[in-house]
């Protein structure tokens, strides 16, 4: 039997099938009028698709440009000037004022040493820390205890805020209401940010610069959010009330921190505080045997060595056991 002609009808009926399967059968199935439709559908996308899409790459960008002047604002304030120190602080002198009580400080210290006969490298050792280093200090301490009450009190302040909001009062209002209801130094702030805006700044940029006054992470989270919701829009209560939830989550991871770490402060502390303690109950029993520590010279220049590595020890131990988040 001659298998060619069966061979060739075979492929001539697969080849009109394949064909027909092509050009036929979307007209009979209705691809094509399928396709015709989508065609339509996409040419008549409503326009409001599209400005949607570019609206929301507008805010795109509106909030990536709030974050970068937000960068470029702490890299400035890097260098923090002593009258904003003294702001930070709470505390309204002038630098002049700050710089008098410095040098009264450290006269009474050179004073003091000379007259107990420190000699005149130790007063002017204890002269410069009292008027250089104690000053500081204490400014330091002021500022981190009122960066302390600010953020105990500014969830709080926010859930106001959001409330009012909610309620249909405007943002102004409520931030009067804060500024009237809440602790310091929480209600001198919200004032100066109402003062502010008073007087013509925009509400975004008077919260913006509440950073520069309470420089912490929650304060400048606070500005951003108002800055982006002035120049963008948006659900303003529903933001704020996320901000209220991440500034509370910061508070029990910190509070969790601290707890967690007190074991190591302890430790550090009792191995910090032995050394002088085991001086003082030697020097209490036999003072001849330890007072050639600071009588000969050799043990001045071994008691000098060992307060070098005992403040070296303790602030490796600091640095060990602060946890920043």
């Amino acid at each position: 039997m001659n298998m060619q002609p069966l061979a060739l009808a075979f492929l001539a009926t697969a080849a009109v099938g394949g064909i027909a399967w092509v050009f036929v059968y979307p007209m009979l199935s209705g691809e094509k009028k399928a396709e015709n439709r989508r065609a339509s559908v996409a040419k008549s996308e409503p326009v409001a698709a599209r400005q949607s899409q570019k609206d929301q790459r507008s805010r795109r960008e509106q909030v990536e440009g709030t974050l970068k002047e937000a960068e470029a604002r702490r890299a400035k304030d890097s260098k923090v000037t002593l009258t904003t120190r003294l702001t930070q602080a709470g505390l309204e002198w002038e630098p002049r004022k700050f710089w008098i009580f410095s040098c009264i400080l450290g006269a009474v210290g050179f004073a003091g040493a000379m007259l107990a006969g420190g000699g005149t490298l130790g007063a002017v050792g204890l002269g410069f820390a009292a008027g250089f280093g104690l000053p500081r200090w204490v400014l330091s301490f002021m500022k981190k205890r009122r960066e302390k009450a600010f953020l105990r009190a500014l969830p709080d302040a926010v859930d106001v805020i959001v409330r009012g909001i909610k309620a249909g009062l405007p943002l102004f209002e409520s931030l009067k209401v804060v500024a009237a209801d809440s602790p310091e130094p929480l209600r001198s702030e919200f004032a100066a940010i109402i003062e502010t805006q008073a007087i013509g700044m925009p509400l975004g940029e008077a919260c913006g610069r509440l950073f520069e006054r309470m420089p912490v992470p929650e304060a400048n989270f606070f500005g951003i959010v108002i800055a982006i919701q002035q120049k963008s829009g948006g659900n303003l209560s529903e933001a704020l009330g996320n901000l209220s939830k991440v500034l509370r989550d910061r508070k029990k991871m910190a509070e969790k921190i601290q707890a967690m770490s007190m074991e190591a402060k302890a430790s550090a502390g009792i191995i910090g505080s032995l050394p002088p303690i085991v001086m003082l109950l030697v020097y209490l029993t036999t003072p001849d045997y330890i007072s050639l520590l600071w009588t000969h010279p050799t043990g001045q220049l071994m008691l000098v060595g060992c307060v070098i590595w005992m403040s070296i020890g303790i602030m490796v131990m600091k640095k060990m056991i602060n946890f920043d988040f």
